[in-house]
């Protein structure tokens, strides 16, 4: 609250949050959309490879000529990373290597970041924000995108004295789809690959949605940045809204965690593949127990669904509004100093698992290809393994075979140790291993 009235008040002033963007694609310009709405802020600067195609998703959102003559467009985040007149940079290019640059370069120009780019995060968030704060920056996790919303309700419930139970968000799920490519996942979303060409949809972007890629590191950056714990492997339940207190809750009180204060993902689908009843499919959830029994008399008589003991109930937000909801993450940072969620912990890892049997030789992906997925591991777990992080399963050929839903491991592949990203991911493994 509050972030409205201090907005205005900068707008009146004349000092309005300077703010740079790099990477103008759907997220970015729906940040956009609304960013020439909001009083108390001025975008002065994006970065793209393109920088035509970016100025045409300021004119596609609704920018007039007047309004794009206070923009500089650069075709490089270091250059706009360097500007004087951009204080908080925000990184939506969805490239590991590069968020990990951009975090470095804000860092040595004392520029404030909000990341988008959930799979750098994913990949070094919890060295990359340590960094930040030793600069005297801040880093935050990007409002509108469903790990920073899962925070804010972590938060909020222990900001309440509940303990929390879990937290996460709804999906599309099947156990099939994780064996899915660019080739078969428009059938899986309904849609005719000529449709999905027409629309200049992006099949291995949405794929990473579907096999369970996407998920394993939004929860990843999760819980990093609440502590909470990482199970071996997502579940993906079928769960509705009405029944989140009685299906995330721990297996000893009749749920299905493992843990007690742990992150999960439910699905949209029942196994059988029909629909779950009032599914939570883009939103976010939160489960917590009441604690005592005044409390929980307290749920029961302010009507609260809970599990049929009372013990456990649930909040959750239906919808989430990607880019349009940046611009809170925007006015945190410039007008309080603090990030919508950030890493504090080394909690969770994200290991490229193999998606058929992978042959020696064999180039690697990424995220969302024909190859690997990422599955979402304790980070102990991981570095026992030796888990090739998924952020870095990207034009790496395997130095041997890998049987389906195996893990991918560094010794598996041949690796270029001189890449910025690959040394801080080691020194991340490191330096925070046993922190």
């Amino acid at each position: 609250m509050n972030l409205y009235a201090r907005l205005r008040e900068r707008e009146a002033e004349g000092r309005p949050l300077r703010v740079g963007l790099i990477g103008a694609g759907k997220f970015g310009s729906m940040y956009l959309s609304q960013a020439r709405r909001t009083p108390g802020m001025r975008l002065t600067g994006v970065a793209d490879l393109d920088p035509g195609r970016a100025r045409q998703a300021l004119v596609h959102v609704g920018w007039t000529a007047d309004e794009l003559a206070g923009v500089a467009f650069v075709e490089s985040g270091a250059a706009l990373i360097a500007r004087d007149d951009v204080e908080t940079v925000i990184d939506a290019t969805g490239s590991p290597a590069a968020g990990i640059a951009h975090v470095l370069a804000c860092c040595e120009h004392g520029k404030h970041i909000v990341m988008v780019n959930v799979e750098a995060d994913a990949l070094a968030g919890p060295l990359l924000a340590q960094r930040a704060r030793e600069a005297g920056i801040v880093y935050s996790l990007a409002y509108g995108d469903q790990p920073a919303l899962i925070c804010e309700m972590v938060d909020w419930a222990r900001a309440c004295g509940f303990e929390v139970i879990a937290a996460g968000k709804g999906t599309k799920y099947l156990p099939e789809y994780h064996a899915s490519t660019p080739d078969t996942v428009w059938g899986y979303y309904g849609i005719t690959p000529e449709n999905a060409k027409l629309g200049g949809l992006n099949p291995q972007m949405f794929n990473s949605f579907l096999d369970g890629t996407k998920s394993a590191i939004e929860m990843c950056a999760v819980a990093n940045a609440t502590g909470l714990a990482a199970p071996m492997g997502l579940a993906f339940p079928p769960c509705g809204v009405d029944d989140l207190p009685r299906v995330l809750r721990p297996r000893a009180d009749g749920g299905q965690l493992l843990h007690r204060g742990q992150v999960e993902v439910i699905s949209s689908l029942e196994r059988d593949g029909r629909p779950v009843f009032r599914d939570l499919r883009w939103g976010v959830y939160v489960t917590f127990a009441g604690g005592s029994e005044y409390v929980e008399r307290c749920f029961k008589e302010y009507g609260l669904v809970t599990d049929p003991s009372g013990k456990f109930t649930a909040m959750y937000k239906p919808y989430h509004l990607i880019g349009l909801e940046l611009g809170i993450s925007v006015a945190s940072v410039g007008l309080r100093g603090e990030p919508t969620g950030a890493p504090v912990a080394f909690n969770a890892d994200v290991v490229a698992t193999a998606k058929r049997d992978l042959a020696a030789g064999e180039m690697l992906d990424g995220e969302g290809g024909f190859t690997v997925y990422g599955k979402l591991l304790p980070a102990a777990a991981s570095l026992r393994l030796g888990g090739l992080p998924l952020g870095l399963a990207h034009k790496v050929r395997l130095k041997n075979s890998i049987a389906a839903g195996r893990a991918v491991r560094w010794a598996d592949v041949e690796i270029d140790d001189s890449q910025l990203a690959v040394r801080i991911r080691r020194e991340m493994e490191r330096a925070l291993a046993t922190a």
